[in-house]
C-alpha cells in the first residue's frame, strides 16, 4: 500500500487513539457539562480540540486519509511551544495551567513525528501535482 508497512498504519492508528482518548478524557467532559457556560476562548479551545478528538476516531478507521490531522496536531503545537510557552518561560515563570500544557505538547511534538510516514507525506502532498 504505497509504500506504507502495516507497522507504521498501526502506529499511525495508535497515534489517532492516544488522541481521542486523551481528548475525550480531558475536553469532552467539559464540553458535555461545561461548570459554566460560557462563550469565551475557554470555550473556543474547547470546540476545537473536541472537533480534533472526533477527526482522530475517522483516523483510526482512515490513517493515511486523515494524516492533516495528525499534521495540523505537531503545527498547532509547535507554534505554541514556539511562539509562547518558551518565550514566557525565558522571561518568567509558567503558570500551572501552561506547565501542563507544555507538558502535553511536548509529547505530542516528540511522538507524532515518530508515527508520520514523512515520505509518504512528501509525495502526497509535496510533491504530488495538484
Amino acid at each position: 500500500m504505497l509504500g506504507i508497512t502495516k507497522l507504521r498504519l498501526y502506529l499511525l492508528r495508535g497515534m489517532y487513539l492516544f488522541i481521542s482518548l486523551g481528548l475525550a478524557l480531558t475536553i469532552w467532559p467539559e464540553i458535555i457539562a461545561p461548570y459554566q457556560r460560557l462563550a469565551n476562548e475557554d470555550s473556543v479551545i474547547q470546540s476545537l480540540l473536541g472537533a480534533l478528538a472526533l477527526l482522530t476516531v475517522i483516523g483510526v478507521r482512515y490513517p493515511l486519509k486523515m494524516l492533516p490531522v495528525l499534521i495540523f496536531e505537531l503545527i498547532w503545537k509547535l507554534i505554541w511551544i514556539f511562539g509562547f510557552a518558551l518565550p514566557t518561560w525565558m522571561n518568567t515563570d509558567l503558570d500551572i495551567y501552561a506547565e501542563e500544557t507544555f507538558f502535553a505538547c511536548l509529547i505530542g511534538v516528540v511522538l507524532v513525528p515518530i508515527t508520520v510516514p514523512w515520505r509518504y507525506v512528501y509525495k502526497r502532498y509535496i510533491k504530488a501535482k495538484a
